[in-house]
């Protein structure tokens, strides 16, 4: 399979300045360890035009954290008062802190013509797709269990304990792909993100293909 020329991924598209058009909300999700948050590192610079949807917490910020750039840190109080009001697109309770994506953050950010990127998992994405139907979904996989394995045992913060809990997690996951629009098989970091790319910026134009899985 060709690359795409990553070099001209970044021009940019007819009417995107602000007020030219209307947003497209990306949502990713990738078992943990399969790279995600490499991939979003290294196809940001190259977007014109996109924003990363920074989501908020009750949880204490971690040393070095920045509220606003890593997440928003809000009480549990406003959290949940957020909660009643029906604020989020969506939320989950994570060993008892919450963590959302704010609904009036999205709408005002796609109103005003920019496209999102956002990192949430399974469950996050079916609710952002009952309030955001015409999201474009992605699905990044590990090339296989043994290579996520292999992976989460290089990174060395985890424990053998926890690989394993980490592991079946993604088998859960990987069961859930085929929910998502599109799948992409991180095997090469630079050819998963000229594909990741690919995938953006075709679903930017009309006429888009629905549905494309990526097989290396």
């Amino acid at each position: 399979m060709t690359e795409p020329d990553a070099k001209n991924r970044s021009k940019k598209l007819p009417n995107s300045s602000a007020g030219g058009r209307t947003g497209r909300l990306f949502v990713l999700s990738a078992p943990s360890g399969t790279g995600k948050t490499t991939l979003c590192r290294r196809i940001l610079p190259r977007l014109e035009n996109m924003r990363f949807s920074v989501s908020y917490t009750t949880r204490p910020p971690r040393p070095g954290e920045i509220s606003g750039k890593d997440y928003h840190f809000i009480s549990r109080q406003v959290f949940e008062e957020m909660i009643r009001k029906n604020h989020w697109a969506e939320w989950a309770k994570v060993y008892d802190n919450y963590y959302g994506t704010s609904a009036k953050d999205i709408e005002r950010d796609l109103a005003s013509g920019y496209d999102i990127l956002l990192d949430i998992d399974v469950n996050g994405m079916r609710q952002i797709i009952s309030r955001f139907p015409q999201s474009v979904t992605i699905f990044i996989m590990p090339p296989s269990l043994e290579d996520l394995r292999h992976r989460l045992e290089k990174r060395g913060s985890d424990e053998a304990g926890v690989i394993d809990k980490r592991l079946k997690a993604a088998t859960r996951e990987i069961a859930c792909r085929y929910e998502y629009g599109h799948i992409i098989v991180n095997d090469r970091v630079e050819r998963a993100a000229c594909q990741l790319l690919a995938v953006i910026e075709n679903s930017r134009q009309p006429n888009c293909p629905e549905n494309q899985e990526y097989k290396l």
